[in-house]
Order: structure tokens, then C-alpha cells, then sequence
């Protein structure tokens, strides 16, 4: 579908700059952690440019915003847009706090050219996006969509510190009273995200229709071997960090048999004692698997166990895996891509079909209802990092598509 509404990439990208100037970074990035004071002040600027044009605003329990264009059938369910204003702490300007800007300027342009739709619209910023706090990551998205215990992500504590999520929630006073339930009271979700990776850079494509979302596995593991003064001998250590080792070695090797359907990675590690004349006894180690598919995941978990068999015995130390946080492949709603593809092949725009390995609010949504994502690229595919950059006409040609899609879905009055 066609439509003359006065959407600009220039308001758009001002938005962008205006934001990142919240929680700015010396080295050009952002720092807006979840429940933090600079998060906050992005909350309520979201929210004055929402009250500017008219937007009827809900916040839940959880601190999730939504702001409504009310439609002209009652009888419709809102048509969502969202992603997130959090960052991680040396996160760049774009990260999430694009698909939040873009769902608004398509709201504006909707303002400002006294249209109407059929559907009620509504924008949606989701409480910690990142997990950067407090982990695990799309936490209210995963509450709201009834994947998680509103309760326990409420007195969840933040990681480097003795905060809690809904203690944080009322210092700041950020928590509403909506039921973070509410929000699957919508007839579908549209997100637009930078890309994250290099792909849509190479191939010169400025549109990226996200297909399905890699299932996705975090895994602690625990290994307890032998205290032993570092200078003893070689041939009887039980040491648990180079156990550690060996097993990270094991996992990349999995994930490189699968010829790029899978991932493994590693991200955090601690030794007992942590001490520089001492074989490390003990090592717990963070990571995470991800596969194409649920049941590839599962294989390459279990590969990953008998491989910890194997290394337990021929190193004389004891390994646990224990599986934490996760999800299962994801597939995006076929109609509302074609929706996506469409507009950019309508506008003269390239785009690729590409699936995501990293997780987005999208991602829980989609668990329960029709959702759709859509990504622009993102220089050198580098985020979670102050550098992070895109270009505006690459922004300008994501909120093209996205708004497109959005308008047809919610049916534009004429």
C-alpha cells in the first residue's frame, strides 16, 4: 500500500541524537542502564514527545511503557511497535532506541497529517531490554507474554550490586499499576532493530526481513578439581581452570561442526582460589549455545555434556552443566513479512531474509503472537560498543518499511 504521510527521516534522526545526548558516554556511546537515573530521564523525555501529539500513555508493574493512538474501530486490537531505550554501559546511540524512535515518528507523521487508522496503534518500551543489570535479558517482554514469573523478575537483584529490579522500579518511580498482561491484548507486534552483524552492510541491502530467531541456551558450568601449589608436579593436577579450557575448546569445536548453524560461546569465567601460587580448584564458567533450530540446540548440548564426560574422567576433576535461561526457535509471522518485503520492493529498496542469533523483545512476542522484525544494517555489524554508527539514509529507509507495513495492517481511513 501507498500513503502520503509527511514521515521524515531528518525528525527521525534528530529524535536519535537528542536521546544519546541522555546518558552520553565520553567516547560518543550511551550508558543507560535499566532502572538507573539516566534511564529514567530517556523514559520521560519518550514521554513528553508522546504527550506532544496526543498519545494516551500505560505503564505496567514492570515499568513497560505504552503510548496509544487511539483507532477508529473500537473493535480492533492495537497494532504494536517497540524495542527498548536501555543500553549496556558502553552501548551506542542506536541499539534498541531506534525501532522506539522510528514506531514514534510514524505516530507523528500520523499527528501531523490529521490521519486516521482503523486499528488503535500503540508504541511500546520495554523494561530491561538488555539484561545489562539485571539479568536475564527481555525480562519484561518475557513476563508480560506469561514466559516468566512476574513476582521472581521483581525481586531479581542486580548483578554487581545488592538493588533490586522492583526496588529500583520504586526509587524511581517508574512502576505503573497496568497488569504487565495487557499487552498480549494486541493484534500483532512489528520491531525494527540495526542488524547487529555485517551481512546487510556486505551485500549493500538496507533492509533486512528477520525470518525466525536462533534458539538460544545459557549454561553454567561448575568444575571441581585439586588444590596444588603451582610449582608441583605436572602429572597428578586435578586443575579445574585447565579443565575449563578444554571444555570451552570442545563447545567452539561443536559449534564449528555445524557449519554455521550453530554458535557457542563462553563469557565469563572465575577461578577458587584466585590466587597466583595455586592450580585453580575450582572454575565456573558462563555460556551459551545457539542453533538454527530447537532440536539442533539440543544436540549440540548434548555433545557438549559427553564432551564434559569425557574431560572429567581423563582429567580427574567433576564437571556440572546446568542449563539457565533460554528460549526455542522463533519463527516470525509469514503475512506481516510479506507486509516488510513488499514495501521495500515497492520504495526500490533491497533486502536480504536473514534470521537473528540475538535476542530481542520480538522474540518473546513472537512466542505467543503474530510478530514481525525488520533490520537495518549497522556499520561493520559493531554494536554494544560506543562506536556503534548507521547512517541516516539507512534509518530513513527502515522507517519507510516499517511504516508501510504498520499502516496496512492498521488500515489507513481515506
Amino acid at each position: 500500500m501507498t500513503h502520503n504521510l509527511p514521515l521524515s527521516g531528518a525528525r527521525l534522526w534528530d529524535s536519535l541524537m537528542e536521546m544519546a545526548r541522555i546518558g552520553a558516554t565520553p567516547k560518543g556511546g550511551c550508558n543507560r542502564q535499566a532502572l538507573t537515573d539516566t534511564d529514567a530521564l530517556g523514559r520521560a523525555k519518550l514521554l513528553e514527545w508522546g504527550k506532544a501529539i496526543g498519545l494516551v500513555p500505560t505503564i505496567d508493574r514492570l515499568g513497560t511503557i505504552g503510548l496509544l493512538r487511539p483507532g477508529k474501530d473500537p473493535t480492533r486490537k492495537p497494532v504494536a511497535i517497540g524495542s527498548h531505550l536501555d543500553t549496556v554501559p558502553t552501548g551506542g546511540k542506536f541499539d534498541g532506541v531506534y525501532g522506539v524512535l522510528a514506531g514514534l515518528e510514524i505516530l507523528r507523521a500520523l499527528h501531523e497529517a490529521g490521519a486516521e487508522t482503523e486499528a488503535p496503534i500503540l508504541l511500546i518500551d520495554w523494561t530491561n531490554e538488555e539484561g545489562a543489570r539485571f539479568f536475564p535479558p527481555m525480562a519484561a517482554s518475557e513476563a508480560a507474554m506469561g514466559l516468566a514469573d512476574e513476582a521472581k523478575l521483581l525481586a531479581t537483584q542486580e548483578i554487581h550490586g545488592p538493588a533490586t529490579f522492583g526496588g529500583e522500579l520504586a526509587r524511581l518511580g517508574l512502576a505503573g499499576t497496568a497488569d504487565p498482561a495487557a499487552w498480549r491484548d494486541i493484534e500483532c507486534y512489528f520491531e525494527t532493530h540495526i542488524e547487529q552483524g555485517p551481512f546487510l552492510e556486505e551485500k549493500g541491502a538496507p533492509i533486512g526481513i528477520v525470518t525466525h530467531a536462533l534458539a538460544s541456551q545459557a549454561v553454567e558450568v561448575t568444575i571441581t578439581g585439586r588444590d596444588g601449589h603451582v610449582g608441583s608436579t605436572m602429572a597428578s593436577r586435578a586443575d579445574a581452570l585447565a579443565a575449563g579450557a578444554a571444555l570451552l575448546l570442545a563447545g567452539e569445536k561443536i559449534a564449528l561442526d555445524t557449519q554455521g548453524g550453530g554458535m557457542a560461546s563462553i563469557t565469563r569465567i572465575s577461578v577458587t582460589p584466585d590466587a597466583r601460587g595455586n592450580i585453580p580448584s575450582g572454575c565456573r564458567m558462563l555460556g551459551s549455545m545457539r542453533h538454527q533450530t530447537t532440536a539442533g540446540l539440543q544436540a549440540m548440548l548434548a555433545s557438549w555434556q559427553q564432551a564434559a564426560d569425557r574431560i572429567a574422567a581423563e582429567r580427574g576433576v567433576g564437571i556440572e552443566m546446568a542449563l539457565g535461561w533460554g528460549y526455542p526457535e522463533t519463527v516470525f509471522d509469514p503475512v506481516l513479512l510479506g507486509r516488510l518485503e513488499a514495501s521495500a520492493q515497492r520504495r526500490g529498496l533491497a533486502s536480504h531474509r536473514l534470521p537473528t542469533p540475538i535476542g530481542h523483545d520480538a522474540i518473546h512476542v513472537g512466542r505467543v503472537l503474530p510478530a514481525a522484525m525488520l533490520f537495518i544494517p549497522c556499520h561493520g555489524g559493531l554494536s554494544h560498543n560506543e562506536a556503534e554508527s548507521i547512517t541516516p539514509e539507512w534509518s530513513t529507509a527502515g522507517l519507510m518499511v516499517l511504516a508501510d507495513a504498520v499502516i496496512e495492517t492498521a488500515g489507513l481511513v481515506r
